[in-house]
């Protein structure tokens, strides 16, 4: 069977199924359970998507899918009536990304660290904003994502988290707690960090940069968040910058080589690797603001110290990570030269021996 492959009317056909047998009974039938992330809305009616989604495939391959077959999350069967021209809405909001709890850490902190209340006009405010930022898909959203009343909540969840409130903290999550802690070792960094998000979203730069590079976002860490890890990739892949730059470099005499492990594509591939080497923006996101991009902004890296600087914060330079590879190559280096020295010591005591 192949999962995913109906129809409008298959869909349709599960949809009349429903209506006639009723909820209860409909999912009792095929033994699935309530909806918990998603739901079909059709004609103003809402139904459980997994369950409609996998009775469907009865009427187009024979037999409807097992609950277990499948999820009725965004990979499967939201994803299958979506792409149907079905109306797909989410039971419960999406969890508060990283750049959403910067914003509220921001305002508890201007607040004296103090949770507020929801109608105070600065969670009205951020409440607007939140619904702005392009990371939660409209599809994750229900009609109350980011509204005042959940915003004054997650303010108290991270004052209630501070060290000086002595009180019984609200139930918040631990993201809160680690971006609190952020704010409080590092308070002008990110502080700026958040400013950067707000400017970026009110001057639209950040929504032009709407689900770019999700594909890397699990991979890369940055205490910043997603949206500036956005903006800075989307600039790392310029590639008027990145011509100037490898321009640059050979007009001085240098070579396209990595400048953290010394990778020369052209060396090792020959002309399939003639010209090319990535780029690495090497200033820090919360310091990267809307100015224009230096060529002395940009270190020539290859594939593999890219991924490496970006995949845990804080990201070393290249320079940094070239001393780490290096002192690494030394270590082993060295170990192998003893592990020589001991064999070679054994095979004489062997060779006197005989």
């Amino acid at each position: 069977m192949h999962k995913g492959a109906v129809t409008r009317e298959a869909v349709l056909k599960a949809i009349a199924e429903h209506n006639k047998l009723g909820r209860e009974a409909f999912l009792e039938t095929y033994h699935f359970g309530k909806a918990r992330s998603y739901v079909l809305v059709h004609e103003g009616q809402e139904y459980d998507s997994k369950a409609i989604a996998g009775v469907a495939h009865k009427w187009d391959q024979g037999r409807a899918l097992a609950p277990g077959e499948f999820s009725g999350g965004r990979d499967h069967a939201a994803a299958w009536l979506k792409r149907l021209g079905f109306q797909v809405k989410a039971v419960q909001n999406p969890d508060w990304a990283r750049d959403e709890i910067i914003l509220a850490c921001d305002l508890v902190k201007t607040n004296d660290w103090k949770g507020l209340d929801a109608q105070d006009s600065r969670v009205i405010e951020l409440s607007a904003m939140l619904q702005l930022l392009p990371i939660h898909t409209d599809a994750d959203r229900n009609e109350t994502f980011r509204n005042p009343n959940g915003v004054a909540r997650k303010t108290f969840d991270i004052a209630t988290q501070h060290p000086d409130y002595h009180g019984k903290p609200t139930k918040g999550g631990a993201l809160d707690v680690k971006v609190l802690h952020e704010f409080l070792a590092r308070p002008d960094e990110m502080t700026e960090v958040a400013r950067l998000i707000r400017e970026g979203i009110s001057a639209g730069d950040l929504q032009d940069l709407a689900q770019a590079d999700d594909d890397v976002d699990d991979e890369f860490s940055a205490p910043e968040g997603r949206l500036l890890l956005r903006r800075h990739r989307a600039r790392e892949r310029n590639r008027g910058l990145r011509k100037k730059k490898i321009e640059s470099v050979l007009r001085k005499g240098g070579t396209l080589e990595c400048e953290a492990c010394g990778f020369d594509f052209e060396e090792v591939y020959g002309d399939r690797g003639a010209g090319y080497v990535e780029c690495h923006h090497v200033v820090p996101l919360h310091e990267a603001g809307e100015g224009n991009t230096k060529l002395g902004d940009l270190a020539l890296i290859c594939a593999n110290c890219h991924r490496m600087i970006h995949r845990r914060a804080p990201w070393p330079t290249p320079g940094e990570l070239r001393a780490d590879v290096e002192a690494r190559r030394g270590a082993r280096l060295r170990e192998a030269s003893v592990i020589g020295q001991q064999r070679t010591e054994a095979a004489a005591l062997s060779a006197q021996e005989c």
